[in-house]
């Protein structure tokens, strides 16, 4: 099922930070994927964080649709592309979910792995279902030097010079495909570090406009389309540049450009991915990474989080520690489900936002 036409028109102003709100969503799944960190148990780790989204997601006051989700409809049971997700109530809202960004970075036990959601104005994120694209990410200093359809070379010739730099002084992160055996000699010859991630499309993106915090600079490469438009929320509301061109990496995804319509010529602004000017983002670590610190069990039924929370319309980043009792979490899951599912999500159940995971 696709989402509904791409409309430029906003509807209803939003004028609340939504993403305080989403950090509950995003702090409820990287608890519930956390158990199975290092366990070898990916589809269970996904699951578990699928499960806990939707239903925290639910009690979010808004009308949601999932424009960026865990499949067509026939393929995932939650979250699938076009469901409603909210209350039902304004704002008009597309919705962007990766409950695990690094599935198998969770399932292994190694860094970066996290839950993310994004917002934006109905009608504002691209959607495809090319699955693939190649992407170029900078922060803010060099948000008016790229060009995805120039040489590497001269891109980080130019992101240096903005940066006040050497292009030696520049990190490049990269996922670790066979696919990129030729950019990664490209960055290597023009004299640039490199650092090769194994999944975390995402995170990478997010890490390379917070160079300062994270000390990576760039990011280039194919990568997935859906965490492009995930990527590009997080871009929006910190500031910085991405460009992106739908990609072919498998023979089927040449068919699916022709039925769209769509080139892999254009290149596409960051505006193009996420439009408007009220956009939210919101991520929680799940293992510990260079952006976020992952979950930390603590014993006494208790738990420790750290989320990442931006807004566009204010340009404010906040980094949020909390601390969660797991028993009490657990008993308002349950004083929620007795209540019933159907009234909840109407909104229409006495104390429905008391009761709210989180």
């Amino acid at each position: 099922m696709a989402p509904p036409t791409t409309s430029r028109d906003i509807g209803t102003p939003i004028d609340r930070n939504i993403a305080l709100e989403l950090v509950r969503v995003t702090e409820g799944a990287a608890m519930s994927a956390a158990p199975f960190m290092g366990r070898n148990r990916k589809n269970d780790a996904d699951g578990a964080a699928v499960d806990s989204m939707r239903r925290s997601l639910n009690f979010v006051d808004m009308d949601g649709v999932v424009v960026i989700g865990e499949g067509e409809k026939d393929e995932a049971p939650m979250l699938y592309i076009g469901e409603s997700v909210g209350n039902g109530n304004d704002p008009r809202v597309d919705v962007a979910v990766d409950p695990i960004d690094g599935t198998r970075l969770v399932a292994r036990g190694l860094p970066g792995g996290i839950a993310t959601v994004s917002l934006a104005e109905r009608g504002s994120m691209f959607f495809t279902h090319v699955p693939y694209m190649e992407k170029l990410i900078v922060g803010p200093k060099a948000a008016k030097v790229i060009d995805i359809t120039d040489s590497v070379k001269n891109n980080l010739r130019r992101i240096a010079k903005a940066e006040g730099r050497h292009i030696e002084d520049l990190t490049v992160v990269v996922l670790d495909r066979d696919r990129h055996e030729t950019l990664l000699e490209e960055i290597r010859s023009a004299g640039a570090r490199v650092k090769l991630i194994m999944d975390g499309d995402v995170a990478a993106g997010v890490m390379a406009v917070m160079e300062d915090q994270t000390g990576i600079d760039v990011l280039m490469g194919v990568g997935g389309a859906p965490e492009a438009v995930l990527a590009a929320c997080a871009i929006k509301c910190i500031g910085g540049a991405m460009q992106a061109r739908l990609r072919v990496v498998r023979d089927v995804d040449q068919a699916l450009l022709d039925k769209e319509g769509l080139s892999a010529d254009r290149v596409l602004e960051l505006d193009d991915l996420v439009g408007g000017d009220n956009v939210f983002f919101a991520a929680t670590g799940i293992t510990d990474g260079e952006l976020l610190e992952g979950v930390r069990f603590l014993g006494e039924d208790r738990a420790r989080t750290q989320s990442l929370v931006m807004r566009s319309y204010s340009g404010t980043v906040r980094y949020i520690d909390a601390y969660h009792s797991l028993a009490k979490l657990r008993l308002r899951r349950e004083e929620a489900e007795a209540v019933g599912v159907s009234a909840l999500i109407s909104g229409k159940a006495e104390g429905v936002e008391e009761l709210a995971p989180g």
